[in-house]
């Protein structure tokens, strides 16, 4: 499976779970580490690990991939998945305007997912 549609999977099993203000940052031009970074938020412990659950459970079924590692599942303050071409992060809000990861990575192409569909917002 190719990493859009991956990314895309991904996003639509967030979405699913009510995540909030999905941004997918397309960094394979700008780091290796991978291709999207997808970053999302639940508004509480239950709802992050219900999203990640959800984004674990579809990929698992639609492309037949476990996740190379996965952490903060259990605090649930800030859960990451690595599928290796794609890194998930689901924060709460408070730690999502903390570390700020869409600064950090703001030298890649970042999209809005909405209506299960991605919009570019700003080019390299």
């Amino acid at each position: 499976m190719d990493s859009i549609r991956l990314v895309e999977l991904a996003a639509v099993a967030c979405d699913d779970r009510k995540a909030g203000d999905i941004k997918l940052l397309k960094v394979d031009k700008v780091s290796s580490i991978a291709d999207w970074i997808l970053i999302t938020e639940g508004l509480s412990d239950v709802q992050v690990r219900a999203i990640v659950n959800n984004v674990e459970k579809t990929i698992r079924e639609e492309a037949d991939l476990l996740p190379l590692r996965k952490e903060g599942i259990n605090e649930a303050k800030w859960a990451l998945l690595d599928y290796g071409d794609l890194i998930i992060n689901v924060f709460q809000p408070n730690e999502r305007k903390f570390y700020d990861l869409e600064s950090f990575w703001s030298n890649g192409i970042i999209h809005d997912f909405i209506n299960n569909k991605l919009i570019e917002l700003m080019d390299e």
